[in-house]
């Protein structure tokens, strides 16, 4: 009795010891975790046309509300609510304008790239928001033109753009188009993006004997056009490190039948490779692959189709992560952007030091000027094996590149539209001081017909100064 005792004692402090590791393990890990996790320098999250000191949106994100922000800096605005609306609590407010509109957010991180974030819901108030119409100007950056919601019920748009900062500032500028002189917005984000998210080196191609890297692309914006996860779920902010949406490639997918896999294990990032902040561990754990089943080698490419405004540069991302091999040195393929073989025989166990399940990602550089689409394939190449994965992708981004007029929307400058503004605003006060002149003209007249004669008198002691003020306020206008 006394030895089945001891026993029992002996694998209790074995189980408790266990327990002690593995709670252990457990809060190492998250602490690691917590350690490693991104935290940008400059994080402002603003709730606009609200009061309220905090508001949580759907993925826990806390928003300050701009109603005694010290971002806003225009108060010709109106504040604009809708409790009744059934989405996000984000987008029960906003913020009106019929004038330009200024938020400043101060900048730490400069020298960097930053995530501009800008939220629209045209909920229902006296003046219809859909009727709205409106610039959008950043640093120098003219981010939309002539903006306008499209009429869809319950429709929330987000504009993400990633623009170089090298000020102690950011100025985000709302200008309503002469059309509707109405403009609004619900929510803005900036945060600065890590150092790794925009590579200053490109390939462009042509043929791939004739592929060429580019460089200078740090000085330029990108804004998003597409972003998605081959092969997997809907990735939300809540799930990536920089908060950002990746949708399904189902519409984009032009190939039928193709396998979608799904890895339960652990993504290796490495250091110099692609990070959480390039891509989260949701989209490098799915994929779209081809593989086949017996000695033959299957003779089809996976393709998909992105469609794109004409006339401007494109940066193309695209994700490989090989979750898929028996082992490696498996696994090689070709890859094409818009028809051109710009990877011949690509194997990743090269690239990651022959480690699985790690993720690379590549990026090209591609000038649309004539199919307003942008259209990427993988499929075997004269190295693929038999029995074995034959191509494999995990997901693919897409970013329109400023133009040499720092524009994303047509070929006119944020300067232009600035000025534009003013001038038609000043070309509106001319007349009426013409015809204020013209009034004081004809009572001087007037005056003088009635007496013969008008004398130079002394400027009487009991003008008020409020009368003064309001001549300079005249004579002092902006726009």
């Amino acid at each position: 009795m006394a030895t089945t005792r001891r026993t029992t004692s002996t694998k209790m402090k074995n189980i408790s010891s266990f327990s002690h590791t593995f709670s252990l393990y457990i809060s190492l890990s998250l602490f690691f975790s917590l350690v490693s996790a991104f935290s940008p320098v400059d994080h402002y999250l603003v709730n606009c046309g609200s009061c309220a000191a905090v508001t949580l949106d759907p993925d826990h994100r806390a928003f300050t509300g701009d109603g005694d922000s010290r971002f806003l800096k225009s108060t010709r605005t109106i504040q604009l609510q809708n409790d009744a609306d059934s989405s996000s609590p984000l987008y029960h407010t906003a913020r009106a304008f019929n004038h330009p509109v200024h938020y400043a957010f101060p900048i730490n991180d400069r020298g960097t790239h930053h995530l501009v974030r800008l939220h629209f819901h045209p909920f229902y108030f006296s003046n219809n928001l859909h009727e709205a119409e409106f610039h959008v100007l950043a640093n120098g950056f003219l981010l939309l033109r002539n903006f306008r919601i499209p009429k869809t019920d319950e429709i929330v748009i987000i504009k993400e753009f990633v623009i170089p900062i090298d000020s102690d500032k950011l100025e985000i500028t709302f200008m309503p188009s002469e059309k509707s002189k109405l403009g609004f917005v619900n929510a803005i984000e900036v945060i600065s993006a890590p150092k790794d998210l925009i590579a200053d080196v490109a390939t462009k191609f042509g043929d791939f004997e004739k592929n060429e890297l580019i460089s200078g692309l740090l000085k330029n914006g990108f804004e998003t056009v597409h972003r998605v996860n081959v092969g997997g779920f809907k990735v939300t902010p809540f799930n990536d490190s920089l908060w950002r949406t990746w949708v399904t490639d189902d519409e984009h997918l032009k190939s039928e039948k193709i396998e979608k896999v799904h890895f339960g294990g652990r993504i290796n990032y490495q250091v110099g490779g692609a990070s959480r902040e390039v891509g989260p561990d949701n989209v490098y754990n799915t994929a779209r692959v081809i593989r086949s089943s017996d000695n033959s080698i299957p003779d089809v490419n996976i393709t998909w189709r992105f469609e794109v405004e004409k006339g401007y540069r494109y940066m193309v991302r695209m994700h490989f992560c090989d979750i898929a091999s028996a082992a490696t040195g498996m696994l090689y393929f070709n890859v094409y952007v818009n028809g051109n073989l710009v990877y011949k025989n690509l194997d990743l166990s090269d690239i990651t030091n022959r480690l699985m399940a790690s993720p690379f990602y590549a990026d090209f550089v591609v000038h649309e000027e004539s199919s307003g689409a942008i259209i990427v394939s993988v499929g075997p190449s004269d190295r693929s094996l038999p029995q074995a994965v034959d191509a494999i992708l995990n997901g693919v981004e897409i970013w329109k590149m400023n133009n040499t007029m720092g524009s994303f929307d047509g070929k006119v400058c944020a300067e232009f539209l600035w000025r534009n503004w003013r001038r038609g605003h000043v070309a509106v006060l001319l007349p009426l001081l013409a015809a204020v002149f013209l009034l004081l003209t004809a009572s001087v007249l007037m005056l003088r017909n009635r007496t013969g004669s008008v004398g130079w008198s002394r400027l009487p002691m009991d003008v008020s100064e409020a009368n003064l003020k309001y001549g300079n306020e005249l004579s002092s206008i902006k726009a």
